[in-house]
């Protein structure tokens, strides 16, 4: 038996829910939400900062949109509205759940989890998520104020940026540490001594370490070896799942991945529709984990996706999955490459290409 742990935005959704949310009810939200992620990767992959991870956007962003006047229930209802499915979830998502175990592990808060698990009758006992209840939390006049000023003084800051060998502060170019130290100032300091600022405890994102935590949880339920999971996801909150899973034996498996997710996983499917990984699901569960290794690829890295199709129609699948994957593999829009023999650089651009396609331009140039 194996098990699927499968990230929500990405791999089942082409929302990015906390993004969409500051972008309605923030001033200026979708510059403000990018910038605010831009500073959590370089914290969580550049400087490696003790006690942060990859995903904790998710509880910084919360304070101002408590200031905003957000409540839980304009989060549950914004949620259930903008809710927009991969092409190929309807049936990839009841495909999997009757051939074996599955859990979606994502960093997105609780509400929108429920209105994906209301619509596609994923069961929701099986999803790890980020709790929060703004409603549980009080915010004065002054730091209202306060918040209100400083998310658009944040909206107004230049992108950060860094060269890809940067391994501390001190190799980002003056003006850009300028802002990372603002920033440090703004959160680590001002915010969390406020009372609202107590959110920053109390609010534990699924990401980073906590997705691997979360899939020894599920194994936990099962009964099953970290070798037998399949793992897929496609973000920088994915990479220490995708570590843990691929160093087990397991099937590590960037979709549409960004450069953080393809750097972690063993294979990259690039694809306009999640069914493959129903079908990736049927055709591991009959030949075995380990049946992509024994697969050829192409100089490239790249496997043969019409013979590859032809495997997964003879695993049993639903004939509904066969034809969609046999139409995108004729179309040229299913591409499977072996991470280890492929050229990074080209693979990179290739696969955040196919993530801005599928997400959009804005979602899929987040972290």
């Amino acid at each position: 038996m194996l098990q699927l742990n499968i990230d929500c935005e990405g791999p089942i959704t082409q929302n990015d829910n906390a993004f969409e949310l500051c972008r309605e009810f923030v001033p200026d939200g979708g510059k403000f939400f990018s910038l605010i992620s831009k500073y959590d990767d370089f914290l969580a992959d550049v400087e490696k900062r003790p006690g942060y991870k990859a995903g904790d956007t998710l509880k910084l962003v919360l304070p101002f949109l408590k200031a905003f006047g957000v409540t839980d229930a304009q989060m549950e209802e914004f949620s259930r509205q903008t809710l927009l499915l991969l092409p190929g979830t309807e049936l990839m998502l009841p495909e999997v759940v009757g051939m074996l175990p599955g859990f979606i592990i994502s960093t997105s808060y609780r509400p929108y989890l429920e209105a994906l698990c209301q619509a596609t009758g994923f069961p929701p006992e099986n999803v790890f998520c980020t709790e929060v209840s703004l409603d549980s939390y009080d915010i004065s006049d002054d730091e209202r104020r306060y918040l209100k000023d400083v998310s658009a003084e944040i909206a107004g800051m230049d992108m950060i940026e860094w060269p890809p060998e940067a391994g501390s502060i001190e190799d980002v170019a003056l003006h850009h540490r300028k802002n990372i130290e603002r920033l440090d100032q703004i959160f680590w300091d001002e915010i969390y001594r406020m009372n609202i600022g107590k959110i920053f405890d109390e609010v534990n994102p699924v990401g980073g370490i906590e997705k691997a935590n979360a899939v020894q949880e599920s194994l936990n339920r099962t009964g099953l070896s970290i070798q037998d999971v399949i793992y897929v996801g496609d973000s920088i909150t994915d990479v220490q799942a995708l570590e843990l899973v691929d160093s087990h034996g397991g099937t590590a498996v960037s979709f549409n991945g960004n450069r953080y997710a393809l750097r972690a996983a063993r294979w990259a499917v690039l694809s306009t529709s999640t069914v493959i990984v129903a079908g990736l699901c049927g055709l591991l569960l009959r030949e075995g984990n380990d049946f992509l290794e024994r697969i050829e690829t192409d100089r490239r890295g790249q496997l043969d996706t019409i013979n590859l199709v032809r495997h997964i129609k003879a695993s049993g699948v639903s004939r509904k999955i066969v034809d969609v994957l046999e139409s995108l593999a004729v179309k040229g829009e299913l591409q499977i490459f072996r991470v280890s023999s492929a050229e990074m650089d080209v693979l990179t651009e290739s696969s955040e290409r196919m993530r801005k396609n599928v997400r959009g331009h804005g979602i899929g140039e987040l972290g």
